[in-house]
């Protein structure tokens, strides 16, 4: 492990067998590499703020076990055509006032049929106008679609890799792993940034956990956003009835992400309603800086907005500052103009 001694460190070369030593490194030890290989990219007392948006919902084709938008799985949830653009800006102008810097747009799709995605990129346009990141995820992305997403100034991609290759077929029938690294490299090539990370307790074992966070890693770029989702069970998927993964391994796959991928921002993403606040603490001592935050992730619900600016109050942590105002001289805060108030509480 002489190789991965300097904390924050960028590479893109790690083996299975020293991403599995840093999951067996005393809790003590491995929270003191994250926080540090953490601070040489970050200040560790900004976390960054977004909100996810379910722009159409249900009646997805795919077979994904955890999914409750699945067509295939009656979960009891109704099925949404796409909303309409001036529905999807007014949920955007109202998560910039509690404080978001980012405004993500889901869409239940195994990809997007081209009359789609010119809604979608009216969307992307309307929400980068109210000076808000845009992400958007779609599922599959054909080159050229990736492209115009580009062209129409989207921000990020999400899609996730949701766990190793090796268990991913007792996950996912309807696409491949392959399929999602394909989508990963039209993502790349056009210039937008990836988010892409994985689900956690979905039945996998250790080492699944471990070989998902290395193929992230080793990727040919490390993905700007690396979203670590903690499975919600939801009555009528396959994985509903799961043994929960241990809530201090989930904060040892949070402070692995970080060492292996320090520059990225690591999100705490789906499950966080069932986490206690020192759970919630541990994993933004490993190295998490982002949150999905507001009331409702896509279809599960999410802590309330104003219990997670109480938490980092509490913590002397604050929201991030808005991008466009990263170019201002350190130790230099936003004015009030420049950046929401309940984004510095």
């Amino acid at each position: 492990m002489s190789n991965v001694e300097t904390a924050g460190a960028v590479r893109h070369d790690w083996s299975y067998e020293e991403v599995s030593a840093l999951f067996a490194l005393p809790f003590a030890d491995l929270i003191y590499r994250a926080q540090a290989a953490h601070r040489e990219h970050f200040d560790a007392r900004d976390v960054q703020l977004s909100t996810l948006l379910s722009v159409k919902t249900g009646a997805c084709p795919e077979d994904c076990a955890y999914c409750p938008q699945s067509v295939r799985f009656d979960t009891g949830l109704e099925r949404e055509t796409l909303l309409p653009t001036e529905q999807v800006l007014d949920a955007a102008k109202r998560a910039k006032a509690a404080g978001a810097t980012r405004f993500c747009m889901g869409a239940a799709w195994r990809s997007p049929k081209d009359k789609d995605l010119d809604r979608v990129i009216d969307m992307v346009e309307a929400v980068k106008a109210e000076g808000l990141e845009t992400c958007v995820t779609l599922g599959m992305l054909k080159a050229r679609q990736a492209q115009r997403l580009a062209e129409a100034g989207l921000d990020y991609y999400n899609h996730n890799l949701d766990t190793s290759p090796e268990y991913y077929e007792q996950i996912i029938s309807t696409r491949t792993y392959e399929d999602r690294l394909d989508t990963l490299e039209h993502v790349r090539d056009a210039g937008l940034k990836v988010c892409c990370g994985g689900i956690v307790g979905m039945g996998e074992a250790p080492g699944d956990r471990a070989e998902m966070l290395r193929q992230l890693a080793n990727l040919p770029e490390h993905p700007q956003s690396v979203p670590i989702n903690n499975l919600v069970q939801v009555e009528g998927t396959p994985l509903a009835g799961t043994d929960p993964i241990d809530e201090l391994d989930f904060v040892r796959t949070i402070a692995v992400a970080k060492i292996m991928m320090p520059a990225s921002y690591v999100r705490l993403a789906a499950g966080r309603e069932e986490m206690s606040e020192a759970v919630q603490t541990l994993c933004l001592l490993a190295g998490a800086n982002s949150i999905f935050y507001g009331d409702e992730l896509l279809t599960t619900t999410n802590p309330a907005h104003q219990a997670d600016l109480a938490l980092l109050d509490k913590l002397g942590m604050r929201a991030e500052a808005s991008p466009k105002y990263t170019d201002l001289e350190p130790g230099v805060e936003p004015s009030a103009e420049q950046a929401p108030q309940a984004a510095r509480a």
